[in-house]
């Protein structure tokens, strides 16, 4: 999904949910009519082309989901 960002946005938490299904969402969509709607990174997938025609910005954050991280946590303490 093409991120189309205006504004510096606030990052998306754990606390931020999927309004279709209620898991994590990485995609908020600011309408050009006012409002935002929050989509877990399969539904933003699965609207991309009909959200691209009522955004003002999209942030999209989904790739965190594919972002490796380091553990904190020595080898053999896991």
């Amino acid at each position: 999904m093409t991120t189309n960002v205006l504004t510096p946005a606030t990052p998306l938490t754990a606390a931020d949910r999927c309004d279709r299904c209620g898991a994590q969402a990485y995609l908020r969509v600011v309408l050009a009519s006012g409002g935002e709607l929050l989509f877990c990174a399969h539904h933003g997938r699965k609207f991309e082309p009909e959200l691209k025609k009522i955004a003002a910005e999209i942030q999209d954050e989904s790739g965190r989901l594919t972002a490796t991280t380091s553990a904190s946590a020595e080898p053999d303490e896991r």
